[in-house]
């Protein structure tokens, strides 16, 4: 049986890469030799690694892909992998990348370099994990991760994360640089260093539907690194650091 991985793929906005026009549901090869960053379709197995690529602002379009055939993957690179055919699944957009992010960091907490650790804590506990580990708290809680973890938090929680990590929570979402931080709520912020997503969400007050949401990248200049934000009438703004 041919082997098949889950990865992700970012393109332009007309679902074009490197000269190739996608479409979804369809799948797509090459013929030759695979290499990566040479011959063969490409996509990441790491979420976020997408963003290195396409990043957000750029009009860049982000997917779900299923891989097979023959396959090369980068030396002492990221999670890039290059193979002979690949299948577009589903757009996700930035908030399918955040989401499967988080899966992939919790189902990704061995390494050779890292402590495969997973914390888990209650209401108004306090979980830590180390790096790629995965931290969940609950109600009020604090959930911290290394670099390439992932922290999730509850109601009023505060999540936090390392580079290349990815925190989410109902309250206060923080990660280093180029990861991802998201939030929802009322009331939400959202904190990250150079490089990172920042997705938040701000509900109706009367029910859990979403009143105002948005998507930036930490460049340094329009949104500030290491700076709290939070969604004012469906715009971005300093919190300052007050909860």
């Amino acid at each position: 049986m041919e082997d098949k991985i889950i990865a992700y793929k970012g393109m332009d906005s007309n679902m074009q890469c490197r000269g190739m026009q996608y479409a979804v549901g369809k799948e797509f090869s090459v013929d030759g030799d695979i290499e990566c960053c040479g011959n063969g379709l490409h996509a990441c197995e790491r979420p976020l690694d997408v963003l290195g690529y396409y990043p957000p602002g750029t009009g860049a379009r982000y997917f779900r892909v299923e891989q097979s055939g023959d396959m090369a993957r980068e030396r002492g690179g990221d999670s890039k992998v290059a193979s002979r055919k690949i299948r577009v699944v589903a757009e996700i957009g930035i908030p399918g990348l955040a989401k499967a992010h988080i899966e992939y960091a919790k189902a990704h907490t061995t390494s050779e370099y890292t402590d495969p650790e997973r914390a888990t804590a209650g209401d108004y506990g306090a979980a830590t994990a180390g790096d790629s580990g995965a931290a969940t708290a609950g109600y009020r809680g604090a959930a911290t991760a290394g670099d390439y973890g992932a922290a999730t938090a509850g109601y009023r929680g505060a999540a936090t994360a390392g580079d290349s990590g990815a925190a989410t929570s109902r309250g206060s979402a923080s990660v280093g640089a180029n990861g991802i931080a998201c939030a929802r709520g009322n009331n939400v912020r959202v904190k990250g260093g150079l490089g990172a997503i920042l997705v938040i969400a701000e509900e109706q007050p009367t029910d859990y539907n979403i009143a105002h949401w948005k998507a930036v990248e930490v460049d340094g200049e329009t949104v500030k690194a290491d700076t709290w934000y939070r969604l004012v009438d469906g715009k971005l703004v300093e919190a300052g650091d007050a909860e």
